[in-house]
């Protein structure tokens, strides 16, 4: 097989077969003719399937090593199809500390239709272990978590659930398929916020999913279709632009939060930092084991609350603002946006209190993100 950086350029179509473009045209059609009564070409109507996002979920089943691939409106909207596979009384276990729109999508939605979560630190698996019940039928993790950037080991959870006939699903939004592949460790599905990385460039919602279940996937396909969380052509086409330069992106990512995070943690006004590319971060040697890097994602504890909206006011060229995996740095306060709607109690029980700060490190020269830093962090 060719090598990661190639398979991004290219896709799973190098060239649409017609005309010979190399950029995956845009259809941008509600409908499509039939050539007659019972024949189709393969598209009726682009809820259902359209040519740009069908190349869009090729690739990506490409790229993380699965046989079938969907594209939704977003990330929510992918989770949100891939609990139709389960039904009412089904309990799962969900790494507590993961985005906030996940929790509140569980907790808010789908447990007053009588689904049950239990929140644990997946990272330590004699938690997942205690957790477990008879009606259990999948884990859901994220791994590297978000935002405080624990390591949950795929093939354990993996090895657990399935002995129960249970399924594993992994978000892999914070690593991408460029660093990480949960399928080949056994993982049944993977889920992404093709918003972050895989787009890259802050201009499009995006979901997807990947599997190899080959019962599973026409009932993801039926309920695709009847909620209608399909992915637009036009932002198709933007995440496959993203995915064009998905490899560099991730190179120059890792090495800015590499720079960066040290940095960070040899401040003064700095407590503590959360970066899974430290050698003495406790899941350090099992990151290494099933990722192939640490991307550009930092957590970090300011010593003093008062600090927060300082810093937060005086950055100029990284971005105070939602979301992460663009190529312009970002810069997040979870405690307000990315998980504000997590309880207090369970926030302050993960690590996220009014002094954690999170940092996406976008593309940018390291220098003046470091010099920007510099300059806002109060003393």
């Amino acid at each position: 097989m060719r090598k990661a950086g190639t398979l991004f350029v290219h896709g799973a179509t190098p060239f649409e077969a017609v005309t010979g473009a190399v950029s995956t045209p845009i259809f941008q059609n509600a409908t499509f003719r039939h050539p007659a009564l019972g024949q189709s070409t393969g598209y009726d109507y682009s809820r259902g399937q359209n040519p740009t996002r069908k190349e869009l979920e090729d690739s990506m089943a490409l790229f993380e090593h699965g046989t079938y691939g969907l594209a939704f409106s977003s990330g929510m909207g992918a989770i949100s199809t891939l609990i139709k596979l389960f039904k009412p009384g089904d309990h799962f276990i969900v790494s507590e500390d993961l985005y906030g729109g996940t929790f509140r999508l569980f907790n808010e939605y789908y447990a007053r239709y009588g689904y049950a979560f239990s929140w644990v630190d997946t990272s330590d698996g004699t938690k997942i272990e205690a957790a477990a019940r008879p009606e259990t039928k999948a884990l859901f993790i994220e791994t590297p978590s978000n935002p405080m950037m624990k390591v949950t080991d795929i093939r354990y959870c993996a090895d657990f659930i399935h002995r129960s006939g249970g399924l594993l699903v992994v978000d892999n939004t914070f690593l991408s398929p460029y660093f990480q592949n949960p399928l080949d460790l056994g993982a049944d599905f993977v889920v992404h916020s093709g918003t972050k990385y895989l787009s890259g460039h802050n201009d499009t919602l995006a979901g997807i999913i990947v599997h190899a279940n080959d019962e599973a996937e026409g009932a993801l396909r039926h309920a695709q279709m009847s909620e209608g969380a399909t992915l637009a052509p036009f932002d198709a086409w933007l995440t496959l632009r993203g995915l064009k330069t998905l490899a560099l992106r991730m190179e120059k990512h890792e090495e800015n939060g590499k720079k960066i995070a040290a940095f960070l943690r040899a401040h003064p006004s700095v407590e503590k930092v959360f970066y899974t590319g430290f050698d003495d971060h406790p899941q350090y040697s099992l990151s290494t084991r099933q990722a192939r890097g640490h991307s550009g994602i930092i957590s970090f504890y300011l010593k003093k609350t008062e600090y927060v909206p300082q810093l937060l006011a005086s950055v100029k060229l990284i971005l105070f603002a939602e979301s992460l995996g663009g190529v312009e740095s970002l810069i997040t306060y979870p405690l307000v946006q990315t998980h504000a709607a997590i309880p207090e109690a369970m926030r302050l029980l993960a690590g996220v209190n009014d002094r954690l700060v999170r940092i996406s490190c976008g593309i940018e020269d390291a220098d003046d993100l470091i010099e920007d830093l510099e300059a806002a962090i109060p003393r």
